[in-house]
Protein backbone atom coordinates (compact mmCIF):
# COMPACT_ATOMS: atom_id res chain seq x y z
CA UNK A 1 0.00 0.00 0.00
CA UNK A 2 1.34 3.44 -1.06
CA UNK A 3 1.16 6.88 0.70
CA UNK A 4 -1.72 7.85 -2.05
CA UNK A 5 -3.80 4.62 -0.90
CA UNK A 6 -3.05 4.87 2.74
CA UNK A 7 -4.08 9.21 2.41
CA UNK A 8 -7.41 7.79 0.50
CA UNK A 9 -8.42 4.86 3.03
CA UNK A 10 -7.43 7.91 6.07
CA UNK A 11 -9.87 10.62 4.07
CA UNK A 12 -12.63 7.36 3.70
CA UNK A 13 -12.71 7.18 7.25
CA UNK A 14 -12.78 10.60 7.93
CA UNK A 15 -15.66 10.86 5.57
CA UNK A 16 -17.32 8.00 7.57
CA UNK A 17 -16.91 10.04 11.02
CA UNK A 18 -18.44 12.78 9.85
CA UNK A 19 -21.78 11.21 8.62
CA UNK A 20 -21.83 9.14 11.57
CA UNK A 21 -21.64 12.51 13.58
CA UNK A 22 -23.93 14.20 11.43
CA UNK A 23 -26.58 11.73 11.68
CA UNK A 24 -28.04 11.58 14.78
CA UNK A 25 -27.85 15.93 15.67
CA UNK A 26 -30.08 15.81 11.74
CA UNK A 27 -32.39 13.34 13.60
CA UNK A 28 -32.79 15.47 16.63
CA UNK A 29 -33.60 18.17 15.07
CA UNK A 30 -35.98 16.13 13.18
CA UNK A 31 -37.75 15.99 16.23
CA UNK A 32 -37.14 19.11 17.87
CA UNK A 33 -38.57 21.27 15.03
CA UNK A 34 -41.33 19.00 15.20
CA UNK A 35 -42.15 19.41 18.78
CA UNK A 36 -41.56 22.95 18.43
CA UNK A 37 -43.96 23.17 15.93
CA UNK A 38 -46.54 21.60 17.84
CA UNK A 39 -45.85 23.92 20.79
CA UNK A 40 -46.55 26.82 18.98
CA UNK A 41 -49.92 25.88 16.89
CA UNK A 42 -51.52 24.12 20.50
CA UNK A 43 -50.40 27.65 21.94
CA UNK A 44 -51.93 29.54 19.28
CA UNK A 45 -54.97 27.54 19.00
CA UNK A 46 -55.80 27.99 22.49
CA UNK A 47 -54.66 31.98 22.39
CA UNK A 48 -57.13 32.73 19.51
CA UNK A 49 -59.98 30.77 21.34
CA UNK A 50 -59.65 32.16 24.51
CA UNK A 51 -59.30 35.69 22.77
CA UNK A 52 -63.11 37.32 21.80
CA UNK A 53 -61.36 39.27 19.35
CA UNK A 54 -59.28 37.28 17.81
CA UNK A 55 -62.92 35.27 17.14
CA UNK A 56 -64.11 37.97 15.89
CA UNK A 57 -61.47 38.83 13.39
CA UNK A 58 -61.17 34.90 11.88
CA UNK A 59 -64.76 33.64 12.40
CA UNK A 60 -66.52 36.59 11.84
CA UNK A 61 -65.73 37.22 8.21
CA UNK A 62 -66.60 34.20 5.95
CA UNK A 63 -63.22 34.73 3.97
CA UNK A 64 -60.55 35.26 6.90
CA UNK A 65 -60.55 31.37 6.99
CA UNK A 66 -59.80 30.94 3.50
CA UNK A 67 -57.33 33.30 3.15
CA UNK A 68 -55.72 31.39 6.23
CA UNK A 69 -55.94 28.03 4.09
CA UNK A 70 -54.65 29.74 1.05
CA UNK A 71 -51.90 31.06 3.06
CA UNK A 72 -50.94 28.03 4.75
CA UNK A 73 -50.97 26.10 1.11
CA UNK A 74 -48.94 28.33 -0.25
CA UNK A 75 -46.31 28.15 2.81
CA UNK A 76 -46.20 24.21 1.68
CA UNK A 77 -45.25 24.66 -1.54
CA UNK A 78 -43.36 27.53 -1.18
CA UNK A 79 -40.96 25.69 2.12
CA UNK A 80 -40.55 22.78 -0.39
CA UNK A 81 -39.94 23.54 -3.51
CA UNK A 82 -37.74 26.64 -2.71
CA UNK A 83 -35.93 24.35 0.03
CA UNK A 84 -32.55 25.00 -2.23
CA UNK A 85 -33.05 28.95 -2.55
CA UNK A 86 -34.01 29.60 0.49
CA UNK A 87 -31.36 30.51 4.05
CA UNK A 88 -31.92 28.23 6.86
CA UNK A 89 -33.31 31.18 8.95
CA UNK A 90 -35.70 32.25 6.24
CA UNK A 91 -36.55 28.43 5.79
CA UNK A 92 -36.98 28.21 9.69
CA UNK A 93 -39.16 31.38 10.29
CA UNK A 94 -41.74 30.06 7.46
CA UNK A 95 -41.79 26.77 8.94
CA UNK A 96 -42.79 28.91 12.55
CA UNK A 97 -45.27 31.03 10.59
CA UNK A 98 -46.75 27.94 9.43
CA UNK A 99 -47.40 26.45 12.75
CA UNK A 100 -48.84 29.80 13.75
CA UNK A 101 -51.21 30.17 10.96
CA UNK A 102 -52.34 25.89 11.68
CA UNK A 103 -52.51 26.90 15.21
CA UNK A 104 -55.18 29.80 14.02
CA UNK A 105 -57.43 27.93 12.03
CA UNK A 106 -57.39 24.34 14.10
CA UNK A 107 -58.47 26.64 17.16
CA UNK A 108 -62.32 25.85 16.19
CA UNK A 109 -61.83 22.40 18.11
CA UNK A 110 -61.74 24.18 21.27
CA UNK A 111 -65.64 25.11 20.32
CA UNK A 112 -66.82 21.34 19.88
CA UNK A 113 -64.56 19.63 22.12
CA UNK A 114 -63.82 19.18 26.13
CA UNK A 115 -60.27 20.36 27.26
CA UNK A 116 -60.51 17.11 28.67
CA UNK A 117 -61.30 15.00 25.44
CA UNK A 118 -58.85 17.03 23.72
CA UNK A 119 -55.87 16.46 25.94
CA UNK A 120 -56.88 13.04 26.02
CA UNK A 121 -56.75 12.54 22.12
CA UNK A 122 -53.81 14.60 22.39
CA UNK A 123 -51.55 11.69 25.17
CA UNK A 124 -53.12 8.84 22.12
CA UNK A 125 -52.04 10.54 19.44
CA UNK A 126 -48.62 10.94 20.74
CA UNK A 127 -48.07 7.01 21.83
CA UNK A 128 -49.42 6.31 18.66
CA UNK A 129 -47.01 8.74 16.60
CA UNK A 130 -44.12 7.53 18.89
CA UNK A 131 -44.72 3.90 18.57
CA UNK A 132 -45.39 4.31 14.63
CA UNK A 133 -42.20 6.42 14.24
CA UNK A 134 -39.78 4.14 16.42
CA UNK A 135 -41.18 1.30 14.34
CA UNK A 136 -39.86 3.21 10.95
CA UNK A 137 -36.96 4.02 13.00
CA UNK A 138 -35.87 0.52 13.73
CA UNK A 139 -37.55 -1.70 11.04
CA UNK A 140 -35.16 -3.42 8.74
CA UNK A 141 -38.24 -4.03 6.36
CA UNK A 142 -38.64 -1.54 3.07
CA UNK A 143 -41.33 0.46 3.57
CA UNK A 144 -41.16 2.06 0.19
CA UNK A 145 -44.27 -0.24 -1.24
CA UNK A 146 -46.73 0.39 1.77
CA UNK A 147 -45.75 3.98 0.94
CA UNK A 148 -46.59 3.85 -2.01
CA UNK A 149 -50.26 2.60 -1.13
CA UNK A 150 -51.19 4.81 1.97
CA UNK A 151 -49.72 7.45 -0.58
CA UNK A 152 -52.55 6.33 -3.00
CA UNK A 153 -54.95 6.21 0.23
CA UNK A 154 -54.59 9.38 0.96
CA UNK A 155 -55.16 10.89 -2.35
CA UNK A 156 -58.26 8.65 -2.36
CA UNK A 157 -59.31 10.14 1.44
CA UNK A 158 -58.79 13.93 -0.15
CA UNK A 159 -61.46 12.97 -2.79
CA UNK A 160 -63.70 11.51 -0.56
CA UNK A 161 -63.72 13.84 1.84
CA UNK A 162 -64.96 16.60 -0.78
CA UNK A 163 -67.43 14.32 -1.90
CA UNK A 164 -68.75 14.23 1.53
CA UNK A 165 -68.64 17.93 1.82
CA UNK A 166 -71.75 17.67 -0.21
CA UNK A 167 -73.07 14.34 0.53
CA UNK A 168 -72.85 15.21 4.27
CA UNK A 169 -72.59 11.47 5.58
CA UNK A 170 -72.10 10.85 9.14
CA UNK A 171 -71.51 6.88 8.49
CA UNK A 172 -69.17 7.93 5.67
CA UNK A 173 -67.52 10.58 7.53
CA UNK A 174 -66.78 8.28 10.16
CA UNK A 175 -65.60 5.61 8.00
CA UNK A 176 -63.17 8.44 6.57
CA UNK A 177 -61.94 8.88 10.05
CA UNK A 178 -60.76 5.39 10.52
CA UNK A 179 -59.06 5.51 7.07
CA UNK A 180 -57.42 8.48 8.05
CA UNK A 181 -55.71 7.34 11.29
CA UNK A 182 -54.78 3.98 9.31
CA UNK A 183 -53.66 6.39 6.14
CA UNK A 184 -51.49 8.48 8.78
CA UNK A 185 -49.79 5.51 10.81
CA UNK A 186 -49.03 4.14 7.52
CA UNK A 187 -47.58 7.19 6.59
CA UNK A 188 -45.52 7.91 10.71
CA UNK A 189 -43.87 5.06 9.82
CA UNK A 190 -43.05 5.34 5.84
CA UNK A 191 -41.66 9.19 6.83
CA UNK A 192 -39.30 7.81 9.02
CA UNK A 193 -37.94 5.71 7.55
CA UNK A 194 -37.42 7.99 4.50
CA UNK A 195 -35.77 10.50 6.86
CA UNK A 196 -33.70 8.18 8.49
CA UNK A 197 -32.16 6.97 4.80
CA UNK A 198 -31.82 10.58 3.58
CA UNK A 199 -29.60 11.47 7.10
CA UNK A 200 -27.48 8.44 7.10
CA UNK A 201 -25.82 9.31 4.09
CA UNK A 202 -25.70 12.98 4.92
CA UNK A 203 -22.11 14.06 4.43
CA UNK A 204 -22.28 16.75 7.39
CA UNK A 205 -24.58 18.67 9.50
CA UNK A 206 -24.09 21.48 7.59
CA UNK A 207 -26.76 24.51 6.59
CA UNK A 208 -28.12 22.80 3.56
CA UNK A 209 -28.77 19.32 5.36
CA UNK A 210 -30.29 21.47 8.63
CA UNK A 211 -32.57 22.55 6.02
CA UNK A 212 -33.47 19.55 4.60
CA UNK A 213 -34.31 18.37 8.33
CA UNK A 214 -36.54 21.14 8.52
CA UNK A 215 -38.60 19.36 6.09
CA UNK A 216 -38.11 16.24 7.44
CA UNK A 217 -39.85 18.02 10.68
CA UNK A 218 -42.59 19.57 8.43
CA UNK A 219 -43.58 16.14 6.86
CA UNK A 220 -43.84 14.43 10.66
CA UNK A 221 -45.68 17.72 11.89
CA UNK A 222 -48.08 17.20 9.38
CA UNK A 223 -48.68 13.49 10.28
CA UNK A 224 -49.00 14.13 14.06
CA UNK A 225 -51.77 16.78 13.18
CA UNK A 226 -53.67 15.05 10.75
CA UNK A 227 -53.53 12.01 12.86
CA UNK A 228 -54.90 13.65 15.91
CA UNK A 229 -57.36 15.01 14.08
CA UNK A 230 -58.57 12.02 13.44
CA UNK A 231 -58.43 10.09 16.17
CA UNK A 232 -60.43 13.60 17.79
CA UNK A 233 -63.28 12.51 15.30
CA UNK A 234 -63.24 9.25 16.69
CA UNK A 235 -62.72 9.65 20.27
CA UNK A 236 -64.09 13.21 20.84
CA UNK A 237 -67.06 13.91 22.79
CA UNK A 238 -68.35 16.42 21.66
CA UNK A 239 -70.09 19.16 23.97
Amino acid sequence: MDYQELNYGSLSRERELERSAAFPVLMRKVYTWMALALVITGFTAYAVATSPSLIRLIYGNSYMMWVLIIAEFGLVIGLSSAINRLSLMAATAMFILYSVLNGAVFSSIFFAFTMGNIAKVFFITAGTFAAMSLYGYTTKSDLTSMGKIVTMGLIGLIVATVVNIFVKSSGLDMILSYLGVLIFVGLTAYDTQKIKQMFLTAPDAGEVTQKYALLGALSLYLDFINLFLYLLRIFGNRD
